[in-house]
């Protein structure tokens, strides 16, 4: 006699009711582990039951598995939180350049042009100053000459 989802041909996915993802299965939390570890017990062959051995591997095995995903949670979350201080030191850093004169390399042209920073954003994850009515990238930059050396320049 053949009980419904335990034969070979029955998916996990199907028995855990998972809707799809990356990885075909939807995450088990400790009460639907729990669940699910009460029915194997309750539906266990009675000659042949499962040893203690077993659920106590299974139970290990669902720890690992829980310290693992909340080890992840942590990690993306120290990531995000490192990018975002990354782009806020970028920002403020940048902000120093306000008023000063800066030479940039232009990446369509190759050449270099120098203009005055007249203020800083982050566009598309990254510091962009707007020098001369013209967006650059904070990365183009070559050279900081100052808001002296304009002033000196035209003085001349």
């Amino acid at each position: 006699m053949e009980i419904p989802g335990t034969s070979a041909n029955d998916s996990a996915p199907t028995v855990l009711g998972a809707t799809g993802g990356a990885s075909g299965f939807q995450s088990v939390d400790q009460g639907q582990f729990l669940d699910l570890f009460v029915a194997q017990l309750r539906n266990q062959d009675p000659i042949n039951p499962v040893k203690n051995e077993d659920f106590v591997a299974q139970l290990a095995t669902f720890s690992q598995l829980d310290q693992l995903k909340q080890m992840n949670d942590n990690i993306v979350a120290q990531i995000a939180l490192g990018q975002s201080n990354a782009l806020l030191a970028q920002l403020t850093g940048s902000s120093d350049l306000i008023g000063k004169q800066v030479t940039w390399t232009d990446p369509s042209t190759g050449f270099e042009t120098t203009g005055q920073v007249e203020r800083v954003k982050i566009l598309d994850g990254l510091a962009v100053l707007r020098i001369s009515g013209q967006d650059v990238p904070l990365a183009n930059v070559t050279e900081v000459l100052g808001a002296e050396s304009a002033d000196e320049s035209t003085a001349a």
